[in-house]
């Protein structure tokens, strides 16, 4: 039985190598950094005095692939934090109004004729309008050519969520991408909506016990590693090329490619890969909230739009957020803090120790020409699968989505090098 080598060690490419060495294949990772967790990780921020991630990152109790990912990772109970129920806390800053929305559990969506449960001023015929992106989803259109993106549930509602979701401006985002999101999340429920998030940080509840449940497989993790090039003969993949020296492939090796877009396409003349991105700007400020703050609230009205109250810190997120890049950082942090201090009940209290982290190519534009060059994980190299949240994997860039694609991934080379038929290991083929 052949090796596979995992070129990329972000949760894309730990997904694929948990998934194939838990079917009993040899893996080796190797990475350019010298940590694992690429855009999903944390670290110690000096300026902080505190261990922050490197992007805020909020999942739904829906997101399957991610909660599989923490089973198989081994992943310690309570890693993820959240309410008991679909509850999603809003305030409005410009007019200090405040409410919560409260999907039911099941799929029929009784909530929505409850106004307790809604948004306030609106009705429950207001929110059929996303059926829209589902007809949309067959035409390759965008949201904005599939439903009104005017009034007050779009302000307060459909477009925050499908802006944190995309990452792009939602009138032009791709409805299919929308579609998927919704049907999987709202569409299935309150229980399938239910936010979670880590409190103790991205690596501790996703990387490091991916890395543990890899060195207990006999998973080798090699870093430091940049690949330069892919020696590749007869269709298959025969050499990879590192910073410090090639290594040859055996007959039986494979390889999963889960490096960036554009690095990938530097490395692969001629694979078609999303070609625009977004941006995210994260805030943080190192003052813990006050008891009783929602662990997310969603921020309408203002800069800010979704607020963090983590155990020692307040953190906020925007989404698309090519607009502030080239704002000066302590302007963007006084004017987030103010939004901020007055959300959390600091108002008036000074701008405390903070960090502005701001993402030039967070994720790919989801706008239907991009994810249109979305390629599959399957490759014309025989040993080769692609993965990442840049492949087509039907969900924006997500940490589902990276999970989904390494899974997927890992799906592709499951017969490679193993004499097994094109069906595949069955240990693999619910992965995908």
């Amino acid at each position: 039985m052949g090796t596979v080598h995992v070129l990329g060690a972000g949760l894309a490419g730990l997904s694929a190598a948990l998934r194939l060495a838990k079917a009993g294949r040899r893996v080796v990772v190797h990475e350019a950094a010298k940590q694992a967790g690429g855009r999903c990780r944390s670290y110690f921020d000096p300026a902080l005095g505190l261990t922050i991630d490197n992007g805020n990152h909020l999942l739904l109790s829906g997101n399957r692939d991610a909660l599989d990912f923490l089973k198989l990772a081994g992943a310690p109970e309570g890693v993820l934090a959240g309410p008991d129920e679909a509850a999603f806390a809003f305030a409005d800053i410009a007019t200090g109004e405040r409410w919560t929305l409260r999907p039911n559990a099941g799929r029929l969506p009784w909530w929505v004729l409850d106004a307790r449960r809604r948004v306030p001023g609106s009705r429950a015929r207001d929110y059929l309008a996303p059926l829209g992106i589902f007809r949309g989803a067959t035409k390759s259109a965008t949201i904005g050519e599939s439903m009104a993106c005017e009034g007050l549930l779009w302000d307060r509602l459909w477009r925050p969520v499908l802006l944190a979701a995309l990452n792009t401006e939602p009138q032009e985002s791709d409805a299919g991408l929308a579609a998927t999101i919704l049907r999987e999340t709202l569409g299935a429920g309150g229980r399938a909506c239910r936010p979670l998030v880590a409190v103790e940080g991205l690596s501790a509840a996703f990387v490091d016990p991916a890395l543990t449940a890899l060195a207990a497989a006999g998973a080798e993790m090699r870093f430091g590693r940049r690949l330069r090039g892919l020696g590749i003969g007869d269709g298959r993949l025969t050499r990879l090329d590192f910073s410090d020296g090639a290594e040859e492939l055996g007959a039986d090796d494979a390889a999963v490619l889960a490096l960036p877009a554009w690095v990938a396409a530097d490395l692969m003349p001629g694979l078609s890969v999303p070609q625009s991105h977004r941006s995210i700007v994260n805030a943080h400020f190192a003052l813990a909230p006050k008891p009783g703050a929602p662990l997310l609230l969603g921020v309408v009205g203002g800069v800010t739009e979704w607020l963090f109250s983590y155990p020692d810190r307040l953190s906020v997120t925007i989404s698309g957020a090519d607009r502030l890049l080239d704002v000066p950082r302590e302007e963007l942090a006084r004017t987030i803090w103010d939004e901020v201090s007055r959300l959390s009940g600091f108002s008036g209290e000074p701008l405390p120790r903070w960090q502005i982290v701001k993402e030039k190519r967070a994720t790919f534009a989801a706008t239907p020409a991009e994810a249109a060059r979305r390629p599959g994980a399957r490759t014309h190299i025989a040993n080769l699968a692609l993965a990442g949240d840049w492949t087509a994997t039907g969900l924006p860039s997500t940490i589902e989505g990276a999970i989904r694609s390494g899974a997927t991934a890992a799906q592709v080379l499951a017969g490679v090098g193993t004499g097994a038929s094109t069906g595949g290991n069955a240990a693999l083929r619910g992965a995908a």
